[in-house]
């Protein structure tokens, strides 16, 4: 009985996501990974480093709490309700529909995790929620 060498798999992606032509014939050539398994591959290459904004200046990240993520979330709807100007392009928009989304959302992450928040994370929540149902309130009357 003869045994059959295993010889893995071979991945080959043939997407075609090149903005030049440079970049198409490099896609087009032979993965450099081909025969290994998903595991012993290197994790994917981010030419974006982590705080870079599209101008590729370097801005530091806040470190990730709930306080900062009720708060990116409040921004947001800030922005949609025409409250305060889009970040990268500095104009005002408004957009009922989106800003409710958010609102909605920050609603039922207070319904979630009642009973597991901190005082001062529930009262940040409740103040915030507040803040935004008048302003949406005011905004769709008029």
């Amino acid at each position: 009985m003869e045994e059959s060498e295993d010889k893995g798999f071979v991945v080959k992606d043939r997407r075609k996501i090149s903005l030049n032509d440079s970049d198409a014939e490099s896609t087009a050539q032979e993965p450099e990974h081909a025969g290994q398994s998903p595991e012993d591959l290197p994790p994917p290459r981010n030419e974006s480093q982590p705080g870079q904004g599209m101008g590729g200046a370097q801005h530091p990240l806040p470190e990730v709490t709930f306080a900062t993520f009720v708060f990116s979330l409040s921004s947001s709807a800030l922005v949609h309700l025409g409250e305060v100007p889009e970040p990268e392009t500095r104009q005002t928009i408004v957009d009922l529909v989106v800003a409710k989304q958010i609102i909605d959302t920050l609603g039922m992450l207070e319904e979630k995790t009642k009973g597991n928040l901190v005082p001062d994370e529930e009262r940040l929540l409740k103040s915030m929620l507040y803040d935004l149902r008048v302003r949406y309130v005011q905004k769709s009357n008029g």
